[in-house]
């Protein structure tokens, strides 16, 4: 895709020696017409007649024509991916909510002790299952643009309180604690999800820290970022693998048994950069680690 015809222009003017004399000069100005309208995705190959140009003008109209019809088949492509995700999400959700209501059914009213633990592993294979398609649906929308994130300026503080919020339950379950004081800027943001990104990050904390222990929260202010800082005393992540635990579906060997599908992480990374951040870790192997989520303080 032609992105700077200035750029192109210059490189044309400085390989003829900065003059166009007669037809080099007509050669030029179609040139710079095929580039301008490439820019404005209105080039269209009927608007040149062949027999007119020079060999160099043909082979700039096939590279635009061969251009302009790979962005139409990407276009098409990510049509019929929405429209995959769309029929994904809508006809899997009343079948597995009735699978989810059933098993749930069957748990309660279940008496008998050696089918009680086949009823309880359907509910948690339902479950799980619902979570996966959940989750890839949500990555699947975020990749494709279905789902628009919409960041405006806004205050860090009440998003944060509102993922510890969601989180909380989960922590008390294991005697963690979460602290955070307090922040009063702004950074530019989608709520909605940057909150499920938080979440995100503090279910990963909470899943691998000891029972009794605490998280840390904390915002670090930036010229250009605000930082959201996340700091467990869970296991750690050893070097090698910290610049692969954002991947989709990457789950190191010693978390195996816990439970996760390798999503949560991955679309932390999506939403921070689909608005303009990003997100890094620093952990020592077995001393816990830090998340910091970056947020861009105006909008570029």
């Amino acid at each position: 895709m032609i992105k700077n015809k200035t750029d192109m222009k210059n490189k044309l003017k400085s390989r003829a020696g900065f003059k166009f004399p007669g037809k080099r000069a007509d050669i030029v100005e179609r040139l710079d017409a095929m580039l301008e309208d490439a820019i404005n995705d209105t080039f269209e190959e009927r608007n040149y007649d062949e027999s007119r140009l020079s060999r160099l003008e043909v082979k700039w109209k096939r590279f635009l024509t061969s251009s302009v019809a790979s962005k139409h088949r990407i276009y098409e492509e990510q049509e019929r991916i929405k429209r995959l995700i769309s029929d994904i999400s809508h006809q899997t959700k009343t079948p597995l909510s009735n699978i989810l209501l059933y098993s749930q059914i069957l748990q309660e009213k279940e008496k008998d002790p050696e089918l009680a633990p086949i009823v309880r592993n359907i509910r948690e294979q339902s479950e799980k299952l619902d979570f996966l398609i959940r989750n890839l649906v949500k990555a699947s929308r975020l990749e494709s643009d279905v789902l628009a994130l919409r960041p405006k300026r806004q205050a860090v503080g009440p998003v944060i309180e509102a993922a510890i919020n969601t989180s909380r339950e989960a922590a008390a379950q294991k005697g963690i604690r979460i602290s955070f004081e307090g922040f009063g800027g702004e950074a530019y943001f989608d709520r909605k999800w940057t909150q499920e990104a938080l979440e995100n990050l503090l279910d990963n904390g909470i899943k691998y820290s000891p029972e009794g222990s605490e998280i840390q929260i904390r915002v670090n202010d930036y010229e250009m970022f605000t930082a959201v800082c996340i700091t467990d005393r869970g296991i750690g992540i050893r070097e090698e693998e910290q610049s692969r635990i954002f991947g989709r579906f990457y789950r190191s060997r010693e978390v195996a048994e816990e439970k996760g599908l390798g999503l949560g992480l991955y679309l932390v990374r999506e939403i921070a950069v689909k608005q303009g951040g990003y997100v890094k870790v620093k952990s020592r192997y077995g001393k816990g680690s830090t998340f910091y989520f970056y947020m861009m303080k105006e909008q570029r």
